[in-house]
């Protein structure tokens, strides 16, 4: 087995009560109480997630403070600076509030930082060179700020104020902002820590027209906060946070919205992207985000800002073109650096010694190596970290497998490192010059510590076992209701057991990469399609399987199909738990 498999237990009490109360498959209902579904009211508001279930953003922490300094900076024409990110989160964060309070009437001048100029996150230096550009009374840092001590400290000396809007994990000790609107600042909040920055920016933009309606200002009676939701989708889905909860409400709203948007920035970016009605999650992680992410990985961030907020259709399109080159850039480069990094790796891996993966190369470059990162860590599986030159020393990228907490190890590095920050997936570090190989072997010896041999095989949870008979056109219809499928509400995924190819084994693709058979249990028949399937991978005998199931339309007609994920001998009936 490529993953190691657990089937979520059945509890009949919790699905049985759901099918008394709803019209639900027992297969619908197994899938909502595996995701924490469990009662009626849950259900309505999860299979129909409304924007007015949204909850009032000050109860987010610092929310009021924050609001009321930002209240206080337009009511005495103070210049405010956004400082965001150069990802899709920062970026489309940075175009919200920039728009929005613009609207409003602050005023507002955006900065993004540049990756290989400015480097990761709110520096001093960088602040320095952005500050004699524009004379700032007030700082908001966006999708960053949360570790930025020394920072803080300059802006606080200078006398500037600032707020900090952020999800990363926060440093101890912390940085000293007017405001610190982080839910990861305390335990206090688990309804809005799984928000990313674009989230945090959304609530944000309700708490100030909240405050502006209240006191009955017609400039925010007027404002239509459902304009900015397409950017929410855009933020969301690519940072890759959760799709449950809050952003649950605002991506499957902020899709409708992308779907329509008017935004000149981003007709043009669908059409370089060859994305149409309606926009999915896939689109928005596959298509539009990777492009504007490439600005920052190859040239400069302001691009992508640039087309997010473009008003004029012929300028968008001439940004969006840029972006699509310097896509297209991207992945040549990243391919290349992929290829060396796992040969690499390959080479001197050792399964005994290499808890976590530490490679890097002064000449790769320092704007795909969390891409890289990723590949590898999905190639070897271990928590990885890639590393390039920054001009002075070690800088890079780290992905984690389930169960090590990058952010929380890296604490633990701080004497070896310059700066690191992120979340217990995914992170940024820069490495002390000289010494790389001490982290090498510190991160490996925290790792052995809290990593398990069996951690070291992917987990593949699996909704429920059924059987082909089941998985009807209504029934994987219906399926569709959990949508929108991503982070935290994945796909449904189901075992089916003690089947057998009732067809030769077709294969696919430029390079036959891919495979198509049919698979029977004697009673039913259905189509199954593997992708990268190798032939001395293909299922044989009798097995069970792991299979997401889908509809295929084509020619007008509609079938059932399984996209395959993984396969085993068949044992007979499954049983529950870890198997």
């Amino acid at each position: 087995m490529k993953y190691r498999w657990s089937l979520a237990p059945s509890q009949p009490l919790l699905t049985g009560q759901l099918i008394r109360e709803l019209p639900l498959s027992p297969l619908i209902a197994q899938c909502l109480v595996n995701r924490g579904v469990t009662s009626k009211a849950e259900v309505g508001e999860f299979l129909n997630p409304r924007l007015k279930l949204l909850a009032d953003p000050y109860l987010i922490p610092q929310m009021e403070v924050a609001v009321e300094r930002l209240w206080k900076a337009r009511n005495n024409n103070e210049r405010l600076l956004i400082y965001g990110d150069y990802d899709v989160d920062g970026v489309s964060s940075t175009a919200l509030l920039t728009e929005m309070l613009t609207t409003l009437g602050w005023l507002v001048q955006p900065h993004l930082p540049g990756r290989f100029d400015d480097g990761y996150g709110l520096s001093a230096l960088s602040l320095e060179k952005c500050l004699e550009q524009f004379k700032a009374d007030i700082v908001l840092a966006v999708d960053c700020g949360s570790t930025a001590v020394e920072a803080i400290r300059y802006l606080n000396q200078r006398k500037i104020d600032v707020i900090v809007l952020d999800h990363h994990q926060v440093s101890d000790p912390p940085p000293e902002p007017v405001a610190m609107v982080n839910p990861q600042y305390s335990d206090d909040y688990p309804n809005f820590q799984e928000l990313c920055s674009v989230g945090l920016a959304f609530k944000l933009a309700h708490a100030l027209v909240k405050r502006g309606r209240q006191e009955g200002l017609q400039k925010e009676r007027d404002l239509d906060l459902k304009q900015y939701l397409d950017l929410v989708a855009l933020g969301t889905i690519a940072d890759l946070v959760p799709l449950t909860g809050e952003n649950r409400k605002l991506v499957r709203s902020g899709l409708e919205q992308l779907g329509q948007t008017d935004r000149p920035g981003l007709i043009a970016l669908k059409k370089v992207a060859g994305v149409s009605r309606p926009v999915t999650v896939f689109n928005v992680g596959f298509h539009l985000g990777p492009r504007l992410n490439a600005a920052g990985r190859m040239d400069n961030p302001r691009t992508a800002l640039e087309v997010l907020m473009a008003k004029d259709q012929i300028e968008a399109d001439k940004a969006a073109e840029v972006l699509d080159k310097h896509n297209t850039k991207r992945r040549e480069i990243e391919h290349l650096i992929s290829s060396q990094a796992v040969e690499n790796v390959r080479e001197q891996f050792d399964p005994s010694r290499d808890f976590v993966i530490v490679e890097g190369n002064m000449d790769w470059h320092l704007g795909v190596i969390g891409i890289v990162a990723s590949r590898v860590m999905r190639e070897f599986y271990r928590p990885t970290f890639i590393l390039a030159s920054d001009g002075e020393g070690w800088k890079g990228s780290a992905r984690s497998i389930e169960g090590f907490d990058l952010a929380e190890a890296m604490r633990n590095c701080d004497d070896l490192l310059n700066d690191h920050g992120g979340h217990a997936m995914a992170a940024g570090v820069s490495v002390k010059p000289g010494r790389l190989d001490a982290f090498r072997e510190r991160i490996n010896e925290i790792a052995r510590h809290i990593i398990t041999p069996d951690m070291f095989q992917p987990p593949l949870k699996l909704d429920a076992e059924t059987d082909l008979s089941e998985l009807t056109l209504v029934h994987v219809e219906k399926m569709r209701q959990l949508e929108p499928l991503g982070q935290g509400n994945p796909e449904i995924q189901l075992l089916i057991g003690n089947l057998t190819r009732s067809s030769p084994v077709y294969r696919m693709g430029r390079d036959k990469q891919h495979a198509k058979f049919w698979v029977t249990d004697e009673r039913s028949a259905c189509e199954v399609i593997a992708w990268n399937l190798k032939p001395e991978d293909e299922p044989e005998n009798n097995f069970d399987i792991a299979v997401a199931p889908q509809i295929n339309e084509f020619n007008g007609r509609k079938t059932i199909q399984l996209k395959f994920i993984d396969w085993r001998p068949s044992k007979g009936v499954a049983h529950q738990g870890s198997t």
